[in-house]
C-alpha cells in the first residue's frame, strides 16, 4: 500500500509540473479556456483523479483526496489570475493602437429652448425700462382669475378665459374653487395686494384652457403680463412703451397701430398691430397676405381692479399689455406651428 502511495504521489508531482508548465504557455483567452477545460471539465484531469479515489483503499482516500483537492485549488486559482493578466494585457494594447491625432468627437452642449430665448428677450427689454420681473403662481383661486380681474361667473367673456379645474378648494377659503390660471392676468392681483403704486413688473408663465390642439392652439402655452401703475399714467404712456419694446424686438423699420378691442380688465382697451417685417406691408404667407400682424392686447387698467386690489377710487391709473410668447416666436421667426415647440425634435431646436 505504502510504495502505491508513493507512486500515485509522484504522479501528483508530475501532474501538477505538467499543468504549470500548461499554465506559463497560455497567452490568450482562448488558450486559457483550453486549459481548463484540461483540467477542470467534466472530462478533464482533475476529474477522472476523483474518480480514482473512490477506488483507492479507505486508508489512502483522505491523503488523495488532499492531494487532488489542493491541485484543484491551485488551478482555479490560475486561471482567476490568468484573466486578470489577460485582461490587463488587452487594454495595454489597445491603449496603444489609441491613434491621438485622429480628430475628437465632441460632447453635444445644450442651449436654451426658443420659447426659453423669446421669454428673457421680452424680459429683458422690459428691464431696461425699469420694468421688474415676478412670477405668478399657476394654481389660482376663481376670484383672482376672474372676479378680480371684472370677470363675474355670468360674464360672457368668461368662456374665452375658461380653464382647468382642481378637485380641490382653496385652504384659505372653502367656498373658493382651485384652477390653472387661464392667463398671466391674476398676477396683477398678486403684485397690486402686496405693494403699492409706483409698480413697473412683467410676469411670464404657463397658462391653461381646454382649447383643442392644433396648428395654431394648445392647451397650454405662455403668456408674459405687463402691469404699471402711479399716478397720471396715460394712454399715450401706454403707446409710447409699446412701440418702443416693438421696434427694439422686431425692427425699426415697423408701423404699428392700435385697433379698439373690449377686455374686461382694461378700459379703454386695444389690439396692438406691427406692419409685416418679412415683407415690408405688402402681404405673404406670415401676415395671411394682409400686411399686418397682430401681436398683443392692452389698456388702461378698469377701475374695478383697483378696488378689487383695495386702492382708492381715482388715485391711481394704470396700463397692461399681454402677450404670448409662441405667437411672438412663431411671427419672429416665421413658424407657422405651435405643436413643434413641445415635441422635442432636435432638428427644430438646434436651429436657433
Amino acid at each position: 500500500m505504502d510504495q502505491k502511495f508513493e507512486t500515485q504521489s509522484d504522479y501528483y508531482q508530475i501532474l501538477r509540473s505538467q499543468m504549470l508548465a500548461d499554465a506559463d504557455a497560455v497567452t490568450d483567452d482562448k488558450q486559457l479556456e483550453v486549459f481548463r477545460v484540461k483540467y477542470l471539465g467534466r472530462k478533464g484531469l482533475i476529474s477522472s483523479l476523483y474518480e480514482e479515489i473512490a477506488q483507492a483503499p479507505a486508508d489512502q482516500k483522505p491523503v488523495m483526496g488532499k492531494k487532488v483537492n489542493d491541485l484543484r485549488v491551485e488551478v482555479t486559482k490560475i486561471i482567476e489570475e490568468k484573466k486578470g493578466t489577460l485582461g490587463q494585457k488587452d487594454k495595454i494594447e489597445n491603449r496603444s493602437s489609441l491613434d491621438v491625432t485622429l480628430p475628437g468627437v465632441a460632447s453635444s452642449i445644450g442651449h436654451q429652448h426658443i420659447l426659453t430665448q423669446t421669454v428673457n428677450d421680452i424680459c429683458g427689454l422690459f428691464e431696461k425700462l425699469g420694468f421688474v420681473v415676478q412670477d405668478g403662481p399657476e394654481i389660482e383661486t376663481e376670484f383672482n382669475n376672474f372676479a378680480a380681474l371684472n370677470i363675474p361667473i355670468e360674464h360672457p367673456s368668461r368662456d374665452a378665459f375658461d380653464t382647468f379645474y382642481l378637485d380641490c378648494k382653496d385652504p384659505s377659503n372653502p367656498n373658493r374653487n382651485l384652477l390653472l390660471r387661464s392667463h398671466t392676468s391674476p398676477g396683477q392681483i398678486h403684485i397690486m395686494q402686496k405693494s403699492k403704486p409706483p409698480l413697473a413688473v412683467v410676469i411670464p408663465g404657463k397658462v391653461y384652457r381646454p382649447d383643442a390642439v392644433d396648428a395654431s392652439h394648445s392647451f397650454m402655452f405662455h403668456q408674459i403680463e405687463g402691469l404699471l401703475v402711479d399716478k397720471h399714467v396715460r394712454f399715450s404712456d401706454l403707446k409710447g412703451l409699446l412701440t418702443h419694446f416693438c421696434k427694439k424686438f422686431f425692427s425699426d423699420d415697423i408701423k404699428m397701430r392700435f385697433r379698439p378691442h373690449f377686455f374686461p380688465f382694461t378700459e379703454p382697451s386695444a389690439e396692438v398691430d406691427i406692419s409685416c417685417y418679412i415683407c415690408k406691408g405688402k402681404g405673404c404667407s406670415v401676415c395671411g397676405r394682409k400686411g399686418w400682424l397682430e401681436i398683443m392686447g392692452c389698456g388702461m387698467v378698469h377701475p374695478k381692479v383697483f378696488e378689487a386690489v383695495g386702492y382708492k377710487k381715482g388715485e391711481y391709473t394704470g396700463l397692461a399689455f399681454g402677450m404670448g410668447v409662441e405667437r411672438i416666436a412663431m411671427l419672429k421667426h416665421g413658424i407657422n406651428d405651435i405643436r413643434i415647440f413641445f415635441e422635442n425634435d432636435s432638428r427644430f431646436l438646434k436651429q436657433f
